[in-house]
């Protein structure tokens, strides 16, 4: 009897497992419906090779930034100077390279500093000093967005040594070449391998998961749920990664985006650091009583969120071969409603690293279909605020239902 009732605990019927894993796999549902409407209506130009691959360089560093700015929004803050912080470590690798003449190899390490001594310098008066976040960020972005135009001298600094522009508009070489089957179609038959691997081992990994989970009692998915979930993400990825061989191949953003997504999401499910932020955002005084530094803690999300930003910058000014003042201007607003259409909530505690990619490809295939479709930046805008209080919204209402 004992047996039987722990089995029964580790898979929930269906129904239940739909209605307390609607977000989640409703956002799974809507990327994929919104690509195959913009697919529609823009006439097969979404899924282009070019057009993908453009997909990918514009919103590489939204995906980035959100990693980050999910950790502080579970922490229950916010940070609204990541758009400065953008421009001013742009602006100041440009300076490092162009004038001053540094070797790339030393500015990306500097800049990246830079980036952390920022989120430190937020981080303390926030942690530290208790002083709103929101009231922090806003004087940071203010500050950082000023001390760049006068570091650029309000005019922009280019062009990069084409080594460093390998940062954003680089591409994997194809190593496999000389077994390429169909040569004259597939142009990087390494893209697509690798896609394979990677999907391949997506699906190891989730059925080791949930022999771990039966094993230990955990309450699994039903497997119905997790094969349709598998299946969408193995056909979606094959299908991307052949378009992608058929034009040149995995761009070097996107291997920097997967590394920091796998490393990120095992901070967020496997670590003792990722458990605490939660359990910090989720009841602050509860996390200190059971011994928790949150003090510590808050620092170090700011500081890890500043070292993304420094890392985007640098992407969108190699992107651009040039940095302007302006650059990362509304950007926080864009990684901010990323996170919430990914599922985080408002109040902190709550958040998957999985749903802020995905909401930051929802938000970039609409930018993306709208410009194709000639949609002119104002209604560009007023779709994405009414998605974004659509999703808020969404939680607002599950969790008073719940």
């Amino acid at each position: 009897m004992v047996t039987e009732t722990s089995t029964q605990k580790t898979t929930p019927s269906i129904g239940d497992y739909l209605r307390n894993n609607i977000r989640e796999y409703g956002l799974l549902v809507a990327l994929v419906v919104i690509m195959l409407f913009f697919q529609v209506v823009t006439g097969g130009v979404l899924f282009k090779p070019v057009n993908i691959t453009n997909l990918i360089l514009q919103n590489s560093f939204i995906v980035i930034m959100a990693l980050g700015m999910l950790l502080i929004i579970v922490a229950g803050h916010i940070d609204l100077s990541v758009g400065s912080i953008v421009a001013l470590t742009g602006g100041l690798s440009a300076i490092m390279l162009v004038k001053m003449g540094i070797h790339y190899s030393l500015v990306v390490p500097l800049c990246l500093i830079l980036g952390g001594v920022i989120g430190a310098a937020q981080g303390y008066w926030i942690a530290y000093q208790k002083i709103p976040a929101f009231i922090v960020t806003l004087a940071g972005m203010l500050v950082f967005r000023g001390v760049t135009y006068v570091v650029l001298q309000n005019r922009p600094i280019g062009p990069f040594p084409k080594e460093f522009q390998v940062l954003s508009t680089g591409f994997v070489p194809d190593i496999l070449w000389f077994a390429n089957p169909l040569p004259g179609t597939i142009t990087n038959l390494f893209a697509l391998v690798a896609v394979l691997v990677l999907v391949g081992l997506a699906i190891y990994a989730g059925l080791k998961d949930r022999a771990s989970n039966e094993k230990h009692g955990t309450e699994n998915e039903p497997f119905a749920f997790f094969a349709l979930q598998m299946g969408i993400i193995a056909v979606v990825a094959i299908f991307l990664g052949f378009q992608l061989s058929t034009y040149r191949g995995l761009p070097n953003v996107l291997v920097v985006m997967a590394v920091l997504i796998a490393l990120y999401t095992f901070i967020t499910t496997r670590s003792t650091i990722g458990r605490r932020v939660y359990a910090m955002g989720g009841n602050e005084k509860a996390a200190k009583l059971s011994g928790i530094n949150t003090e510590r803690l808050t620092f170090y999300t700011f500081v890890n969120m500043g070292v993304l930003a420094a890392l985007a910058g640098m992407i969108i000014a190699a992107r651009l071969n040039s940095a302007t003042p302006k650059a990362g201007v509304g950007f926080e607003l864009d990684v901010i409603a990323a996170c919430f259409i990914g599922g985080a909530s408002a109040s902190g505690g709550v958040g998957k690293i999985t749903g802020a990619v995905i909401g930051a490809f929802i938000m970039g295939v609409m930018n993306n279909g709208m410009s194709i479709m000639g949609l002119g930046i104002d209604y560009q805008q007023l779709v994405k605020g009414l998605v974004l209080l659509a999703a808020v919204f969404f939680d607002v209402y599950n969790k008073n239902k719940g």
